[in-house]
């Protein structure tokens, strides 16, 4: 029962999130990097952010914040920023529980198209707690309008049931984590092509 409703509550973020307007990513230079794709997708709209929304990414919110003022990090809390690679892995540890949130970015093969992704898990003595954020988004950015729009896992449908997703800090393919009951986990890879991922 607690599983369906965790699943149901974000389900009701997600729709919210995708209710919005296309999101605008200003950034300065030839091109967006990691920061300025995370910087849009967590600051949006912030006047009409409702609570779901708040409390998902509040803790991230502020230790980009910390990273973009040179500030230090809180207690508990790791962020890694590898603009190189497109990507950012922000954790925070509490006792026995610890959030991993991770995004990324692909370019598309038409040239025309970036496609980002934010993916957030909740674990409990190193197992995942199916907390009620958890999830995978994706959002396609178009290079000519500098904005992106949510839109489906391309080529795959995300399973919320003892799954999470560890996405690419080299190369570019995502890795599926499925857990059993006993929390061992095994893995499968969704491979990029340029357009989707395919199994």
């Amino acid at each position: 029962m607690k599983r369906i409703s965790f699943a149901i509550i974000f389900a009701c973020c997600t729709l919210a999130l995708a209710a919005q307007d296309a999101i605008r990513v200003n950034y300065q230079g030839a091109r967006p990097t990691i920061i300025d794709f995370a910087w849009a997708y967590l600051f949006s709209d912030e006047d009409d952010e409702d609570e779901c929304d708040q409390e998902a990414t509040a803790g991230i919110e502020q230790a980009l914040s910390n990273y973009r003022q040179g500030l230090p990090q809180e207690e508990g809390t790791t962020l890694t920023v590898d603009e190189k690679n497109g990507y950012i892995l922000y954790e925070w540890k509490y006792e026995n529980t610890m959030v991993r949130i991770e995004m990324c970015y692909w370019n598309e093969s038409d040239k025309k198209h970036k496609l980002f992704a934010y993916s957030s898990w909740f674990y409990e003595d190193g197992k995942p707690g199916l907390g009620q954020y958890d999830g995978l988004t994706f959002y396609r950015y178009t290079n000519s309008t500098k904005k992106m729009t949510m839109c489906e896992a391309p080529g795959f449908d995300v399973d919320y049931y003892n799954s999470t997703y560890t996405l690419p800090r080299v190369g570019k393919n995502i890795i599926v984590n499925k857990w059993d009951d006993k929390g061992k986990k095994t893995q499968k890879t969704l491979k990029w092509n340029g357009r989707k991922f395919t199994k």
